[in-house]
Formats: structure tokens, C-alpha cells, sequence
């Protein structure tokens, strides 16, 4: 199973994850993007393509790579593994254990491999033990559906507890980002509410970077 953590690690502050909304026209989110990751640290943007053919989502991922990719910032797709290398992305998310071990071959030991979707703790730890660069907890699912906050919470304190590989924890709102740093995540993702806010990306993220805390030191 995944590599147990030694006792009494203390974990760096929480960096911030963005997730896109369902792309298809990439110059016209570049501004809004580029806004955002101006107005604060940034590890990583999901990027959430809207369906399209094989050429025309490899030329979205490129456009925006150039937006990304020159701040030091990783550029993970959502799914599409198999355009990954083509595209120039730096990894792709897989949902669920089964698209994540089916996406293993096209993107290790090269390029990022994330796990999210992951309903039991035994399915997190298999996606542990499979080689995922971090695993993500709290996502809703395709009709909405998401696990408490509670339960989200208390997913990630056990897994920051016990285990070295990195997790997300993901935010529905901002106010959701501070106890989401407190129980020990290592990134917090942050998507529709960022890009929603009526005050413009730029001011969303600023302020949810404001909201991330450096957790205590666990057992």
C-alpha cells in the first residue's frame, strides 16, 4: 500500500490548485487566466477541455501552455492522458482508480499522474501504491454530488497522517479553504468559485491564498 509517513513530519503551507472550467475557446479564457495566476502562488491549473476532436484539444492545451508553463507553473489535464505528451502538458488527473491504473503506461515515470474520484480509503491507497504523484479528495461528482465537508476533512487529516504522497483537497468556496489547509492538505483546488467571483479572478485568488494556513505538526 502507500508508503506510511514517519511520526511528527511537519508539512509546508498549502499551495493553491486551480481548476478551469470546460474550455473550448482557449484565447478567450487566456486573460482571465493569466489574471489569476499574476495574483498569486500558483502550483498547478487543471485544465477542463470541452469536447472536441483530437487536434482541436491538443491546440487548446498548447495555447494555454503558453500562459501556464512560463510561471513555474504545472499544466495537468483533466483525463485526455493520451494527449498529454503531444499537447505539451505537464501530467493529467485521472478519475478514479480504474482510468488512473489504465492511464499509468502513457504518463509515468515522465509526467504527472493524479488521482482524484477516489470513493474508499482502500481505493486511495491502491492509487498510492500505483505510483499517483498526489491524491485529491472532496471533488463533486459529474451530477453534483459531493461527500460532506466533514467527511472530506476528516479523509484528508487521516491521509496527512499517515501518508507521504501529497493530497488535494478540494474547495467548493473559499471560505472552505482555510479548514481545508488546518487538516493538513498539501494543495487546495479551487475552481467555479474563483471564476465566478464578481470581483474578477485576480481578487479571488488573492484572497484565497490569504485563506491557507500551515498545519500543525501530526502523529
Amino acid at each position: 500500500m502507500a508508503k506510511p509517513q514517519p511520526a511528527y513530519v511537519k508539512r509546508s503551507a498549502p499551495r493553491l490548485y486551480l481548476v478551469t472550467p470546460p474550455i473550448d475557446e482557449a484565447s478567450g479564457f487566456a486573460d482571465a487566466l493569466a489574471s489569476a495566476l499574476g495574483a498569486a502562488d500558483v502550483a498547478a491549473v487543471l485544465l477542463r477541455l470541452a469536447p472536441a476532436d483530437e487536434r482541436t484539444l491538443i491546440n487548446r492545451v498548447k495555447a494555454l501552455a503558453g500562459v501556464v508553463q512560463p510561471k513555474d507553473v504545472a499544466l495537468v489535464l483533466d483525463g485526455h492522458a493520451e494527449i498529454v505528451a503531444r499537447a505539451g502538458a505537464d501530467g493529467a488527473h485521472l478519475t478514479g482508480i480504474e482510468a488512473f491504473s489504465a492511464a499509468l503506461e502513457l504518463l509515468k515515470p515522465v509526467r504527472i499522474a493524479g488521482c482524484g474520484g477516489l470513493k474508499t480509503r482502500h481505493d486511495a491507497m491502491l492509487a498510492g501504491e500505483r505510483g499517483a504523484d498526489y491524491v485529491m479528495f472532496g471533488e463533486a461528482e459529474p451530477n453534483g454530488r459531493r461527500p460532506s465537508f466533514k467527511a472530506i476533512v476528516e479523509r484528508i487529516q487521516w491521509w496527512a497522517e499517515l501518508f507521504e504522497i501529497p493530497c488535494v483537497g478540494f474547495a467548493a468556496g473559499l471560505h472552505e479553504i482555510a479548514p481545508l489547509s488546518a487538516a493538513g492538505t498539501d494543495f487546495v483546488a479551487v475552481g467555479t468559485s474563483l471564476w465566478d467571483d464578481p470581483r474578477g479572478p485576480a481578487a479571488a485568488i488573492a484572497e484565497a491564498a490569504e485563506q491557507l494556513t500551515t498545519p500543525e505538526v501530526v502523529a
